[in-house]
């Protein structure tokens, strides 16, 4: 789906990433504008992105009857059980941040212990482009399955609202995915890297130079049934 946002104006520079076939992550990575973070106030979440993990979206999967999270963490976990409403009340996470194997029951201690992370923070996407979209557009970025990962939660307290510049998953072989999972949501959405996020994805990527870009039709983005 081709989304119509607009970039602030400044340098058409792209990231002078290899390029490569259609449909790899570093081929996408070079066709991003690459452009400092924007200079403006913190986001309101509910404001400037509407409801947590809303329903009411125009993302993969949305008026489903589900909210978001709950779908993330039908796709995610193995083993699930529901309860009479659809929701998960049990499952197993192998965690993609840090390889863990993580057993969840529905309570307070493994909502904490697993958590729903944005792959491209909202408070990082709001200063390389998100401001600039839509209000429906942004709902949509926040609750897109392309952009949510079930993790361990600590290790995403971790992450705040980092880029790639400065936070990677611990688990190594889980950054090419990582990265291009972020670059497919960057190309998505029309947004921006700044010059240092774009050094750091173009070195992860030059150690799998083949990585394909998810879209949401991708087996490990699009939400079960």
């Amino acid at each position: 789906m081709t989304l119509a946002g607009c970039h602030a104006s400044g340098s058409d520079a792209k990231s002078p990433a290899a390029a490569g076939p259609p449909g790899r992550a570093v081929t996408a990575l070079a066709r991003l504008r690459v452009w400092p973070a924007a200079a403006i106030g913190a986001y309101d979440h509910s404001k400037d992105f509407g409801p947590a993990w809303s329903d009411d979206t125009g993302a993969p999967g949305g008026h489903n009857g589900l909210d978001i999270r709950d779908g993330i963490l039908r796709r995610d976990l193995t083993g699930v059980r529901l309860d009479d409403h659809g929701r998960v009340v049990s499952g197993t996470l192998h965690d993609p941040y840090t390889g863990r194997i993580i057993r969840f029951t529905l309570g307070p201690q493994t909502t904490d212990a697993i958590q729903v992370d944005h792959l491209a923070e909202l408070g990082e996407v709001w200063t390389t482009g998100a401001a600039n979209l839509p209000q429906d557009q942004r709902e949509q970025l926040a609750n897109d399955p392309l952009n949510l990962e079930a993790v361990d939660g600590p290790t995403k307290d971790d992450k705040g609202d980092s880029d790639a510049s400065h936070w990677l998953p611990p688990a190594t072989g889980y950054r090419c995915e990582y990265v291009a999972r972020q670059i497919a949501v960057k190309t998505k959405y029309r947004l921006w890297v700044t010059p240092a996020e774009q050094r750091a994805m173009d070195t992860v990527l030059a150690s799998c130079p083949g990585q394909p870009l998810p879209t949401e039709s991708s087996p490990d983005v699009r939400l079960t049934s």
